[in-house]
């Protein structure tokens, strides 16, 4: 089925971006019970399918996520980037006849038969911060930097070519055509399902568990929403090459992962973010790094970016491992 979003002038001017750990978390769970998910995802499986293992709501978590997922789960951030507090109390504030209607459509029941939703709620968001905290937390900072990495491209894009053009490179399957934006189906081209985006725009959220595919909420609340591949996923999982691996006993776990995301220039923050540490721990190793010429930090303005110099290029080289 094909999606065509229908917008005014003032839904476009409120077409932003966010990013959604709580989906993440959901999208991560569908994959781990085997629902989704794509091979450049195995890596990750391995290693953290045993961390389920033990969850006591599992069995309802899997009645909800394994099939057709309801709406209610991925509630729209009202930031950029929020926490996973802020998300589960989206989740948990999620309206009863909407909750209602959802879990009909997913179990297959009559919607007089469907479980209260002050009974079921905060057993379903305690049960996804468990998740959240072994599954996703230990790897987010990694994952979030991904994520505001494809944010910031696609901002730039928008600077540069417009609503075209920032539509035209999200997803093969998306299209802007003549200020409607339609989503093609797969399985049946021929049907469209219009989604009004109203006064509420639209948000776009880079996902890294959904990919390679698009999602899209066919019925919003508020903003209109789609979950699209962000760039850089099938790098996420890799294993370090063998330099990295040598040096890490030398240099410390931490300065070697730094050392290995300077092959860009980037911020303080976005290397914290990339590394999950705190922006004064970032700042220590920069000096220690520049201190044995191995980084260079270059300010304009207020804004400090650093890049790894040739000396450290030479020693990540395959060669010199």
């Amino acid at each position: 089925m094909a999606v065509e979003f229908r917008f005014t002038a003032a839904s476009v001017a409120k077409v932003r971006f966010a990013v959604s750990p709580l989906g993440e978390t959901v999208l991560a769970l569908r994959t781990l019970l085997g629902a989704g998910g794509h091979t450049v995802h195995q890596p990750w499986l391995r290693r953290t399918r045993p961390l389920l293992a033990g969850e006591p709501e599992l069995p309802l978590l899997r009645a909800l996520i394994s099939g057709p997922m309801p709406s209610f789960l991925f509630p729209v951030p009202h930031e950029r980037l929020p926490s996973i507090a802020t998300e589960l109390d989206l989740l948990r504030a999620t309206d009863e006849t909407f909750f209602r209607r959802e879990c009909s459509a997913v179990l297959g029941a009559p919607i007089e038969n469907v479980p209260e939703p002050d009974t079921v709620l905060p057993r379903l968001a305690e049960a996804l911060h468990r998740c959240h905290e072994r599954l996703i937390s230990p790897q987010w900072g990694r994952m979030r930097a991904v994520l505001e990495a494809d944010v910031g491209r696609r901002a730039l894009t928008l600077v540069n070519g417009g609503t075209q053009a920032l539509f035209a490179e999200l997803h093969q399957d998306i299209a802007w055509d003549g200020g409607q934006l339609v989503v093609h189906g797969r399985r049946t081209p021929h049907s469209v399902h219009t989604v009004d985006t109203g006064g509420h725009g639209l948000v776009l959220l880079p996902s890294i568990f959904n990919w390679p595919n698009i999602g899209v909420d066919k019925s919003p609340v508020e903003a209109a929403s789609i979950r699209y591949p962000a760039v850089g996923v099938g790098l996420l999982w890799e294993p370090p090459p063998p330099a990295l691996a040598g040096l890490a006993p030398v240099l410390g776990r931490t300065r070697t992962e730094l050392l290995a995301a300077l092959a860009e220039p980037l911020t303080t923050a976005a290397l914290a973010g990339h590394l999950g540490v705190t922006p004064s721990a970032v700042s220590q190793h920069l000096g220690a790094l520049r201190g044995a010429g191995l980084v260079s930090t270059h300010r304009n303005g207020r804004m400090a970016l650093h890049l790894r110099t040739e000396r450290a290029n030479h020693l990540l080289a395959p060669s010199a491992s």
